[in-house]
């Protein structure tokens, strides 16, 4: 049985390069105030612009350079902010693992991919070594 497609229409859409700490930042801000422009609850826009933060802060770690996209959707059901950090990187060897917690090829606590899964409604990964990776990830308004 095939599945319908939900259309999702843009509603507003910010693009920020991503190549320091300070476009993190920027990234961060920019995606709070969607989130506050769409009137998600305080703790909602705190998980949106904290997965910014992780995802920004891997395109910076491993790949040097990328593009944090933040986009307001609406659908027939729900309005929500979608995500997209892409970078054109060392990609990821092996996405099942490190989509465990607790690992890390940096030395760290290894929380950030796995960490936007869990505070995140929707999750994506599409990597490949050597050409880079994308994470798209989705909050919707409860």
């Amino acid at each position: 049985m095939a599945m319908a497609t939900v259309h999702e229409t843009p509603i507003a859409e910010i693009r920020v390069l991503i190549a320091s700490d300070r476009d993190i930042v920027a990234a961060r801000q920019q995606g709070r105030a969607l989130a506050t422009r769409l009137e998600l609850s305080s703790s909602d826009s705190t998980l949106v612009a904290t997965a910014i933060s992780e995802l920004a802060r891997n395109i910076v770690s491993y790949a040097r350079r990328g593009e944090i996209l933040i986009r307001l959707v609406q659908n027939s059901h729900q309005s929500g902010i979608v995500i997209v950090a892409s970078d054109e990187g060392p990609g990821i060897q092996d996405i099942h693992q490190a989509m465990r917690d607790g690992f890390s090829t940096s030395g760290s606590l290894g929380l950030g991919l796995p960490g936007v899964r869990r505070l995140m409604d929707e999750f994506e990964i599409v990597s490949q070594p050597g050409q880079g990776t994308t994470v798209t990830v989705k909050k919707w308004k409860r």
